[in-house]
Parts: C-alpha cells; sequence; structure tokens
C-alpha cells in the first residue's frame, strides 16, 4: 500500500474546484493520503472562497495527519527554503513511500528521487505510475 503524503499545493488543487483531477488521490484503492498541518493551514489561507475552504476541510478528513519532531533535519546534500523543510521532514516523519507536490521551483532538484525512502513526484507522474 502506497503511503502519500500530499504538499499545501496538492490540497489546494484539490480544493479549489469540484471538478479537479487531483480529487482522484480520494478515489484511490490502497492507498493512504497523509499531510500535516503546516500543509493544510498553508492550503486554507491560499483559498479564496468558502465553497473551497469547504471543499478543503471534507477532504482533510481522509487524511492523516503527521509532523516532523524538531530534532529532525534534512538529510546531507538536500537543500530546501525554511519553509519547505516542514513537508519533507513530515513525510519522512510517516515514513511516506511518496511526496506529491507542484512546487517544482523548490522541490524540482529533487524530482523523481527517493529521499530516505520517499520518492518525491507530481501527482501527473503517480497518476501515470497507478492508473484509475
Amino acid at each position: 500500500m502506497d503511503i502519500v503524503f500530499l504538499d499545501a499545493n496538492v490540497l489546494f488543487s484539490a480544493a479549489y474546484k469540484s471538478e479537479s483531477n487531483f480529487l482522484k488521490l480520494w478515489e484511490l484503492p490502497d492507498i493512504e493520503r497523509i499531510s500535516s498541518v503546516y500543509a493544510a493551514e498553508e492550503a486554507g489561507r491560499n483559498l479564496e472562497r468558502s465553497e473551497q475552504r469547504d471543499r478543503l476541510e471534507k477532504l482533510l478528513r481522509g487524511v492523516r495527519f503527521v509532523e516532523a519532531t524538531s530534532e529532525m533535519r534534512l538529510p546531507n546534500g538536500v537543500n530546501l527554503p525554511a519553509k519547505d523543510e516542514p513537508i519533507l521532514l513530515a513525510a519522512i516523519a510517516a515514513k511516506a513511500t511518496h511526496l506529491l507536490t507542484g512546487d517544482w521551483k523548490h522541490f524540482g532538484p529533487y524530482r523523481n528521487t527517493i529521499i530516505e525512502g520517499v520518492l518525491i513526484l507530481s501527482t501527473t507522474a503517480y497518476f501515470k505510475m497507478r492508473p484509475l
């Protein structure tokens, strides 16, 4: 079973419109969706309309929350801005198999790379690996 960590931009995209392709993540069998409060709060802050925030709240009911511990540090050779460190660290703490993100400005150098057991992918790449 895949343990899939959802970055804030994936949560945002799923909640943004009712026909979002990202909603397929909630239809896939045999995956555990996880995220962090940090990512969920960031997604919520960026949604403008109340129906989008309501959709996010409903989606989050199907997500397990995991946080990085304060003692955790990024592995050697991994450099991320401070705002993105909690995302990768929470995915590692959760023992996620995948981290789905659309933040290629910061996570781009690690696309299709496994860090501490976590494969960093776009949602599109994940869907190609695991068709509906």
